[in-house]
C-alpha cells in the first residue's frame, strides 16, 4: 500500500491515450468492416465457399492465437516498441490484402493482419495501465478504451459500405495505412516505454496453443463442406492432443504462457464462458445478417451499413449503461437480463422470411443490446475474479476468448447455414456445369451467375439462404438461452460494483520494470499487482 497517492495523470497522458484509440478503434472496425465488403469481394475474386469462410475467420483465430504470447512479448522487449512493429506490420499487411489478386492471397494477407493486431490490444491495454497510476483515472481510461472498440465495431459495417460503393472493396482495408501512420509518429513522442525483465516466452507453448486451435478450425470447416471423413477426424485428434499438451505444460513451467490456475475460480470461468458463448452466436449471426441484407434483400453495400448503423447504438447504451445499472444490481443478473432480452432477436430472426429486413434490422438490435452489456460487464468480472498478481493474464485471455469467439461463430454458423442451403438447391436439368457448380455452392455463387439463372432459381436460392439463416439461429439462440442461464446461477454471487468490501489481494512478489521516458530510462522494483484496480476505486 503507498504512503503517498499516485500521480494524476495529466495533459501528456490523455494525448497518448487519444493515439492509443486509434489502434484500438481500428481492431474493433477490422472485425466487422469485411461482412459488407465480401459480396464485391466474392464477385471479383470468386473464391469458393471454403476460401470465403477463410477470409473471415482467419484474422480473428490468429488473433487469439498469439494475444497472450504478444503480451508477453512486450513485457519483455517494451510495449511502446510492440505497438509501434505491430501498427507498421498492419498497415503493410492492410495494403497486401487491399491489392490481392485473388483468394488465396487475400487470405495469406489477413493471416498477417492476425499477427500483426495481436500486438496492439496488449501492447494498448498495459500502456493504459503504466500511464494512468490514479485508480480512477486509469478505470476511466480502460473504460473508454473499450468504448472505442464497440465504437469501432459499430462503425465498420457503415465504412466497410461506404468504402465499397464509393471506390472498390479494398479501400475497406486501406484505412488502416493513415492510422498506422499517426500512430507511428505520435508515439514516440507522447507514450513512455516499459518493459520487464520477466515474462520470457515458451516458443514450444506458443506453436502448441496453435496446433490446438487451428487443426480444430479446419476439421469444422472442412466437415461441412465435405461431411465427416478421415481427414476431419484426424485434424480434431492433432486439434485435442495439442490442447492437452499445452494444458499439461501450462501445469509444469515455472512461467507458463497461460496461468491454468485461473480456472479453479469459479466466476472467472463462467464469465469466459459466457463470453466466448455470447460472441460465438453474435459473431455468426453478424456475418449471415449482412450478407442477408444484399444478398436476399437486395440492398446496395452502403445502404446496408446504414441499414445496420441505428441498431448498432443499442450495443453503445448497453456497453455504457450496463457498468451503471450494475453499480445497484449484482453485474450477474444485469448480464442475464440482457442476454434473456436477445433470445428476443434470435427469436425474430428464426422465423423472418425473405422480404423482412425491418424485422431483421430491428431483431438484430436486440443482439447488439446483448453484445454491449456482455462485453463490459464480463470482461470486468474476469479481470475482478482474478488474484491480483494476475489480472493481466486475466484481461488477455478475456481478449483471446473474445476474439475466438467471433471467429469460431463465422466458422460454425456460417458452416450451418452453407450446409442448410446446399440440402436444399438443386440444380435444374439442363443447367451447364459452370452455372450449376456456383448455383449449388453457396448463395454468393448464384449470384454471380444471376444472368444465366431463371428468375425462379435464383428467388429458390434466396429461400434457401434464408433457411439457412432462420436453422443458425436458432442454434445461436439455444446457446445463448444457456448462457442465460449459466449467468444468472454461477455469477449470481458477485455483488454490485463499488459496494463489495472485497479489496485488491496485495502480494510480496514484484519485478524490475525499465521505463524510458524522454529518451532516459529508469529501473525500478513494482509489485506485479500495481495494475490492480480496487473496487472501492472504481
Amino acid at each position: 500500500m503507498h504512503d503517498e497517492p499516485p500521480a494524476r495523470a495529466g495533459r501528456r497522458e490523455w494525448a497518448g491515450f487519444a493515439v492509443l484509440a486509434l489502434p484500438t478503434a481500428l481492431l474493433g472496425l477490422d472485425v466487422t468492416a469485411l461482412y459488407l465488403v465480401v459480396p464485391s469481394l466474392a464477385a471479383d475474386l470468386r473464391p469458393t465457399t471454403a476460401e470465403t469462410l477463410w477470409i473471415m475467420d482467419i484474422y480473428g483465430f490468429l488473433i487469439a492465437g498469439f494475444l497472450i504470447t504478444m503480451g508477453t512479448l512486450g513485457d519483455r522487449f517494451g510495449r511502446r516498441r510492440l505497438l509501434m512493429i505491430g501498427m507498421a506490420a498492419f498497415g503493410a499487411a492492410s495494403v497486401l490484402a487491399a491489392f490481392a489478386p485473388d483468394a488465396l492471397w487475400l487470405i495469406v494477407a489477413r493471416a498477417l493482419l492476425g499477427v500483426a493486431g495481436a500486438t496492439l490490444m496488449p501492447s494498448t491495454l498495459a500502456l493504459i495501465g503504466d500511464m494512468f497510476a490514479d485508480a480512477r483515472q486509469r478505470a476511466l481510461a480502460i473504460g473508454a478504451w473499450a468504448t472505442m472498440f464497440a465504437l469501432g465495431m459499430a462503425a465498420g459495417p457503415v465504412v466497410g459500405g461506404v468504402l465499397t460503393a464509393g471506390f472498390w472493396w479494398g479501400a475497406a482495408f486501406l484505412i488502416a495505412v493513415p492510422v498506422s501512420a499517426v500512430v507511428l509518429i505520435a508515439a514516440p513522442r507522447l507514450l513512455p516505454e516499459f518493459r520487464t525483465d520477466a515474462g520470457r516466452p515458451d516458443l514450444v507453448s506458443v506453436g502448441l496453443s496453435l496446433a490446438a486451435v487451428l487443426p480444430t478450425v479446419y476439421a469444422v470447416k472442412h466437415a461441412a463442406a465435405h461431411g465427416i471423413d478421415a481427414r476431419a477426424l484426424t485434424a480434431v485428434l492433432l486439434g485435442g492432443g495439442s490442447a492437452v499438451a499445452f494444458v499439461r505444460r501450462q501445469l509444469r513451467l515455472e512461467e507458463p504462457l497461460l496461468d491454468m490456475r485461473l480456472f479453479a475460480d469459479r466466476a472467472f470461468s463462467a464469465a469466459l464462458a459466457v463470453l466466448l458463448v455470447g460472441l460465438v452466436g453474435f459473431g455468426g449471426m453478424m456475418l449471415l445478417v449482412t450478407q442477408h441484407l444484399q444478398l436476399v434483400e437486395g440492398l446496395s453495400p452502403t445502404a446496408a451499413g446504414l441499414w445496420m448503423g441505428p441498431p448498432a447504438l443499442a450495443m453503445l447504451t448497453g456497453g455504457i449503461g450496463a457498468p451503471l445499472l450494475a453499480t445497484r444490481v449484482p453485474p450477474g443478473a444485469v448480464m442475464g437480463s440482457a442476454l434473456a432480452l436477445s433470445l428476443v432477436g434470435y427469436a425474430s430472426l428464426a422465423l423472418v422470411g425473405p422480404d423482412g429486413k425491418v424485422t431483421v434490422v430491428s431483431a438484430f438490435a436486440f443482439l447488439y443490446l446483448g453484445l454491449g452489456v456482455m462485453a463490459a460487464l464480463g470482461t470486468d468480472i474476469v479481470v475482478g475474479a482474478a488474484p491480483a498478481e494476475r489480472s493481466g493474464s486475466a484481461a488477455a485471455l478475456s481478449e483471446t476468448v473474445q476474439e475466438f469467439g467471433v471467429a469460431a461463430g463465422v466458422a460454425l454458423l456460417g458452416s450451418l447455414a452453407t450446409a442448410v442451403y446446399r440440402t436444399s438447391v438443386e440444380a435444374a436439368p439442363g443447367m451447364p456445369r459452370q452455372v450449376a457448380e456456383p448455383y449449388r455452392d453457396s448463395l454468393f455463387g448464384a449470384t454471380s451467375v444471376a444472368d444465366e439463372l431463371p428468375p425462379s432459381a435464383l428467388r429458390h436460392a434466396q429461400d434457401a439462404s434464408t433457411s439457412g439463416l432462420n436453422t443458425a439461429a436458432i442454434a445461436a439462440g439455444a446457446v445463448i438461452a444457456a448462457a442465460t442461464v449459466v449467468s444468472f446461477r454461477a455469477l449470481r454471487g458477485i455483488p454490485p460494483i463499488g459496494t463489495a468490501a472485497a479489496e485488491a489481494k496485495p502480494t510480496t512478489a514484484s519485478v524490475p520494470v525499465r521505463a524510458e521516458l524522454g529518451g532516459g530510462e529508469r529501473v525500478r522494483t513494482e509489485p506485479i499487482a500495481s495494475a490492480c484496480v480496487r473496487d472501492d476505486d472504481r
